[in-house]
């Protein structure tokens, strides 16, 4: 029997299982959570304690998915062996209840209120969504529009999701195109399927979201993430349905900050975008790896994989030939996915090469396989496809080393995105949708005879496709085929008429050919449809300038100046429009400001040397 150290006393709930229960269970056990039962008092406890036993013992509960000792993270869930020991004795004892005295406080419901204290900015789900009831889970994106007069800061984001007792786990992200707004007017229902709009992107350097009992974090003010104007806020559920319909409203509270960050994190992303996983595959596996270009420290470590992931491990092989592990998990849980922040943060230096091991069972013994009988799974955002990633927010050491590392994730994930897009052609050689993502990979990277055929193709299989008329387009112009580029556009602008950004690329390709008056028509269209549109501004200013309306074109800039403030461009173009005023003082300030944001713009460095020089030589005559 285990005793109380000094005492000889047996173990109770009060003394010595509450605090365990209070600290690691009671955060989800509670009414309105997703635990199905709550675990807040003596009797709670009591009544399920032979349950409590097994699944603690086994380790189900807490959910917890990183093995120890294979990096330390905060606020772990992870119950002690002690801890474990003493919930076993005290059932075997008997489950003695003790001294009322001795019983620490319950901790509070979640209150009305919020954990960081009231939110700068407060939104919710435009509308409630009904989860109807039994069938299987579901994933349910939701788009959020903000209404921000100029772009803000944040410091921490607390997502209350309205009804836990359906809400399995949210992950949030921005969207800046307003792409996603499209995918949610094509659904009936409030929100959209389980696809998300490419357009959707964590903020830079940071990855959102919420599992039961997870506690938001106010980041250092120096760390904030800039929000731009016009931004959407896309949050995707996942729902359990249960015997009942269920009513499901989220809200987001933003906390701000004032300044802009001085240490700007990075995210540095492994993964595997050619997953290929054959039927009854018990043990497939991806790996792959990245040398790091510059000094880091790594602040934290996010997982993801669908249902067929078993095992995770990530690890860092140091210059010196030393290994850090990193995160271990043997056995992977999708209904339990979190973001682990590290205890302190892990320092890596240049030249460490980071390695990711993911292994997927396929096969009928994995209990958590969707499909029964197994079939071929590829790599894809459903929940019933597969991914596998690994990310790690780091902070580089300086400014230099945050553009080197931000650059090569751009690479990297276009290699990724290429590789991806090319199996899965090969996989379904007639899916339109497979060929424009291929095509339009390649255009991103240069490739563009190779992205011409697949839009071709995708067109003759799919002849109203207007997104692949608009790569076309694209791919057109940057051979210098603008009379053709401008006709692919007009046919996407037909197909897709709400779509700004086909009317914003009409428009640039007709002010390239001259036709400045129809482009004008078609800048305007697109600001009608999205008025928060910096590059529209600018360029309709550019338009208006060239046809002397200087009053209308400077106010164009301003406004894509309180959408976008450091939008270097945009400050030169205005800097030129008030010169042509007469207002040299104020062009002055903006062609230092272009100078500033873009240190190598010839154009603005040029314009300002011309504005000063002759105020010298009128200096040196007096």
């Amino acid at each position: 029997m285990i005793v109380l150290a000094g005492c000889g006393s047996p173990l109770t709930f009060n003394k010595d299982v509450a605090p365990i229960v209070f600290q690691h269970c009671s955060p989800c056990h509670r009414p309105g959570h997703v635990a199905p039962f709550a675990l807040l008092t003596y009797d709670d406890v009591k009544r399920r304690a032979a349950q409590i036993a097994t699944v603690t013992a086994d380790r189900r509960m807490p959910p917890w998915l990183p093995e120890p000792d294979y990096g330390l993270f905060q606020d772990e869930r992870r119950l002690r062996d002690d801890q474990i020991a003493i919930i076993q004795q005290w059932v075997q004892d008997g489950t003695r209840e003790g001294d009322a005295g001795e019983l620490p406080a319950a901790p509070p419901a979640r209150a009305e209120g919020w954990q960081l204290g009231r939110p700068d900015l407060i939104v919710e789900m435009p509308e409630p969504y009904t989860l109807q009831p039994h069938g299987s889970d579901v994933f349910r994106n939701f788009v959020i529009p903000l209404t921000l007069s100029s772009a803000r800061y944040v410091r921490a984001v607390e997502f209350q999701p309205g009804n836990q007792h359906v809400v399995h786990h949210g992950v949030i992200g921005i969207d800046r195109t307003r792409s996603s707004r499209r995918f949610d007017q094509e659904d009936p229902e409030p929100g959209y399927g389980d696809r998300l709009s490419e357009g959707v992107q964590s903020p830079e350097g940071h990855f959102l979201g919420w599992t039961p009992g997870k506690t938001p974090v106010m980041e250092p003010a120096d760390m904030a993430w800039r929000l731009d104007r016009g931004t959407d806020l896309v949050v995707q559920l996942h729902l359990l349905p249960g015997d009942h319909p269920e009513v499901i409203r989220a809200s987001v509270g933003l906390f701000f900050t004032d300044g802009p960050p001085t240490r700007v994190p990075v995210l540095v992303k492994l993964g595997s975008k050619s997953i290929d996983i054959p039927a009854g595959e018990a043990a497939y596996t991806i790996t792959d790896t990245y040398v790091l270009p510059a000094d880091v420290d790594v602040l934290a470590v996010y997982p993801h994989a669908h249902y067929l992931a078993r095992e995770m491990r990530g690890f860092a092989t140091l210059p010196d030939g030393t290994t850090t592990g990193l995160i271990w998990i043997k056995d992977w849980d999708f209904n339990w996915q979190d973001e682990y922040r590290y205890a302190d943060p892990v320092f890596l230096p240049k030249g460490t090469v980071v390695t990711m091991r993911y292994v997927y069972d396929n096969s009928e013994g994995n209990a958590q396989n969707p499909h029964r009988p197994p079939r071929r799974v590829g790599y894809g955002p459903h929940s019933s496809d597969e991914m596998g990633d690994l990310l790690f927010q780091v902070v580089p050491r300086n400014s230099a080393d945050a553009r080197v590392l931000a650059k090569d994730h751009i690479e990297r994930e276009l290699r990724a995105n290429i590789a991806g897009a090319e199996l899965r052609v090969t996989v379904a050689p007639q899916d339109a949708g497979a060929l424009n993502w291929l095509a339009a990979s390649y255009l991103q990277a240069g490739r563009i005879q190779e992205a011409m055929p697949h839009l071709e193709e995708a067109i003759r299989l799919r002849p109203r496709y207007g997104e692949a008329y608009y790569n076309l387009g694209s791919a057109l112009q940057v051979q210098g085929g603008l009379v053709d580029a401008i006709r692919h556009f007009r046919e996407a602008a037909r197909l897709r008429p709400e779509d700004d950004r086909v009317h914003l690329k009409l428009a640039n390709a007709l002010n390239a050919s001259g036709a400045v008056d129809e482009a004008i028509q078609h800048y305007r269209r697109t600001l009608a449809i999205n008025p928060e549109s910096a590059e529209a501004h600018n360029n309709l200013g550019v338009a208006l300038g060239s046809q002397q309306k200087l009053e209308e074109a400077i106010l164009h800039f301003q406004q894509a100046l309180v959408i976008r403030p450091d939008y270097a461009e945009v400050h030169n173009n205005l800097g030129i429009m008030l010169r042509a005023q007469g207002n040299v003082a104020e062009a002055i300030d903006h062609f230092q400001r272009a100078l500033e944001l873009r240190p190598d713009d010839a154009s603005a460095r040029e314009n300002l040397r011309s504005l000063r020089a002759p105020q010298r030589t009128r200096g040196f005559a007096r």
